[in-house]
């Protein structure tokens, strides 16, 4: 660790002028290289003149005094440099550009493969913090609009045509406009316009998202320039998590009108109170949602954001049910508005992280989103005690600081997390899906349910809700499905959960296991309990156990046929005769097609037409055919203005699926 350990200070030599003072000054034509897991601390001061510069590949730690110690960079006459500078001072490179796509695993054992320089300033106030800082930025492409942070103070909104190679205005859904989210009024609001202050006329915590028309932010790598936050004001760096949503109504099933015109369900989504057995548009669904973007030029680490601490990051959200992450799929559509269609998603509620966990570090110019189950604890969120170098979650019980020991896990607990993947034929990640058991979980549709996700808009591949007594499909929740499932240990054992693949292009399933948010070893069955996961193919009689990191062969699914997996933690007391054979419900569904914004039908691969009657939410028969094909899928002829559709299928055999759309 010595060898990459640089203690600034003999670099140069400690100056005081005007009341400021600066510890290391690189003077014009000086250069100071910070390699990658390097780590520089500094502490006092820094100023760059003219063309001198610091390229930041590792970690650089400023440390004020809080009163006169300053980060500057100025000029051949020593005058700050202003907004508009194209000279770099202090840059922070990314090590690995074109692997911006790739996570880096939360096992510390495992070496991160996608890196960057980072800047840690602590102490120093922002009237003192006048330096410009030059930011690579590399993301995968959010689709209509890009989910963005803007880590400065008193960045002009207009400096993003040049950074980011497109004109940016102020029109409201043209796809180049540039929004900011609204906690309390669960609404993106414009910016009013391009003299908009970053960081000064808004929290640097702030969640934008800009218009994506023309936006290239994958193939290239772009440069934002602008001064660092400062954390030394708690109005800074901390905000209550309270009143998001409270009071509102969305109208029926989300007709509501925001106000800029938008009807709530255009763009309004909340997977975590459907999967915890809310009803959508009722309740909390969409309330106590916040949305924040990453303020400073480090990670983030929201690891222990659910952990009381005693010596932690001072971070203790007691009500929180999950974390939304790495959105993706944003489409848009000018009359109807627009959502994302794809996300990660962990949830707290086990005591144990559960779901997505290679994402709880976020990355600088990253966005996240907080679910709360109600808005009675009100916690504090303080995001400068966040702040981590390592690309790997802090250990829990570990004392806080931004060069705190990686994570290793806390063996006491027992949640126990199967990812499912499912892999296209060249062995790449298509889609996944989840199955967390532990002695708090709870089996079945509950609204008491610890770690439950919902399904995405557009996913195909996922679990059913299970009959908490009998396991299978419950035949009286069949209108969602998931994408992470829960069950108890203890009266879930030896049952059997649904995976249904109707994606095409996955032919093969590679399984992950983690135990407290740790991967186990490879090939290892059995956990600390002595119990395992198995599954077994729908027609099969064979139960395989599951090992960690095996990949299996499966058969490709369509629209019209799903292939049906049943999904085990504990060994099934009858492994020989298809006893699920009487409790299987029919895999007839209805599902939203996000291309032409409407449902269509899926039918179960046994039927062999089918009647359909479609009912309003007043009970008034709006559309009725018979005898339709089950071999390909129905479009369901629906009108967008109306509020919701009852819809009855019933096959040739009179076997009946009814389903509820909400739009």
């Amino acid at each position: 660790m010595k060898k990459n350990l640089l203690t600034a200070g003999f670099l140069a030599f400690a100056l005081s002028l005007g009341g400021q003072t600066v510890l290391c000054h690189v003077d014009t034509g000086g250069l100071i290289y910070v390699g990658k897991n390097a780590l520089v601390y500094n502490g006092g001061g820094l100023q760059l003149k003219n063309d001198g510069i610091l390229e930041n590949h590792g970690n650089v730690m400023l440390q004020g005094n809080g009163t006169t110690d300053v980060f500057r960079t100025i000029d051949n006459s020593n005058a700050d440099k202003v907004e508009g500078s194209t000279v770099i001072n202090f840059v922070n490179k990314l090590n690995e550009p074109t692997a911006y796509a790739s996570t880096n695993s939360i096992n510390p054992l495992t070496a991160p493969v996608y890196t960057y320089g980072q800047l840690f300033i602590s102490g120093i106030s922002q009237t003192n913090i006048k330096g410009i800082v030059d930011q690579e930025y590399r993301q995968v492409s959010h689709g209509a609009y890009q989910q963005i942070s803007m880590p400065f103070y008193g960045k002009s909104a207009s400096t993003l045509n040049s950074e980011l190679g497109k004109v940016f205005s102020t029109v409201r859904r043209s796809e180049n406009e540039i929004l900011q989210w609204n906690n309390n009024r669960v609404v993106f609001d414009n910016l009013p316009n391009l003299n908009f202050k970053f960081g000064q006329d808004t929290k640097a915590f702030t969640y934008y998202s800009l218009g994506g028309k023309t936006l290239n932010v994958s193939s290239l790598t772009r440069t934002l320039k602008g001064r660092p936050v400062s954390d030394l004001l708690d109005v800074d760096k901390k905000i209550k998590l309270q009143d998001a949503g409270d009071g509102m109504s969305f109208g029926t099933v989300g007709n509501g009108i925001n106000e800029y015109g938008g009807r709530y369900n255009t763009y309004l989504q909340d997977g975590f109170h459907i999967a915890k057995g809310g009803t959508a548009w009722q309740g909390d669904f969409g309330k106590n949602i916040y949305q924040f973007g990453n303020p400073y030029l480090t990670n983030l680490d929201l690891s222990q954001i659910a952990i009381a601490e005693a010596s932690g990051d001072g971070n203790y959200l007691s009500n929180i049910y999950g974390v939304r992450l790495e959105v993706s799929g944003v489409q848009f559509n000018p009359g109807t508005g627009g959502g994302s269609t794809s996300y990660k998603a962990i949830t707290f509620n086990t005591g144990v992280a559960t779901g997505d966990v290679d994402y709880m570090v976020v990355r600088p110019m990253g966005t996240f989103v907080i679910k709360l189950n109600d808005n009675i604890d009100k916690p504090i969120l303080d995001f400068s005690t966040l702040r981590r170098f390592k690309y790997h979650p802090r250990s829990g019980g570990t004392p806080y600081s931004v060069t705190a020991a990686k994570g290793v896990g806390n063996t006491s607990s027992t949640v126990k997390q199967l990812g499912i993947i499912g892999l296209d034929a060249n062995g790449n990640e298509v889609e996944r899906t989840y199955y967390v058991v532990g002695e708090n979980t709870v089996s079945g549709n509950s609204t008491e349910v610890k770690a439950q996700i919902g399904a995405q808009g557009d996913q195909l591949f996922g679990t059913y809700e299970e009959d908490a007594v009998n396991g299978g499909y419950d035949n009286n929740n069949v209108s969602y499905w998931l994408y992470l499932n829960e069950a108890n240990e203890n009266d879930f054992k030896g049952k059997n959960i649904k995976l249904v693949n109707y994606n095409s292009n996955i032919v093969g399933f590679k399984f992950e296991i983690r135990e407290n948010a740790v991967l186990v070893d490879d090939a290892t069955h059995l956990l600390s309990q002595g119990e395992g996961f198995y599954y077994r193919k729908e027609t099969e009689s064979i139960v395989h156990p599951i090992l960690q990191n095996a990949i299996v062969n499966s058969v490709p699914g369509n629209y019209q046929n799903g292939v049906e997996y049943n999904i085990y933690y504990g060994e099934p007391q009858n492994t020989t005769l298809g006893t699920d054979s009487n409790l299987k419900k029919s895999s007839t569904i209805v599902v939203f097609n996000p291309e032409n914004d409407n449902y269509y039908v899926m039918f179960d691969k046994t039927w062999k037409n089918a009647d359909i009657q479609v009912y309003d939410m007043s009970g008034k028969l709006v559309h009725t055919t018979k005898k339709v094909s089950a071999i390909g899928r129905y479009e369901l002829p629906l009108q967008k203005n109306a509020a919701g559709y009852i819809v009855h299928i019933t096959s040739e055999k009179g076997e009946k699926v009814v389903t509820k759309i909400l739009r």
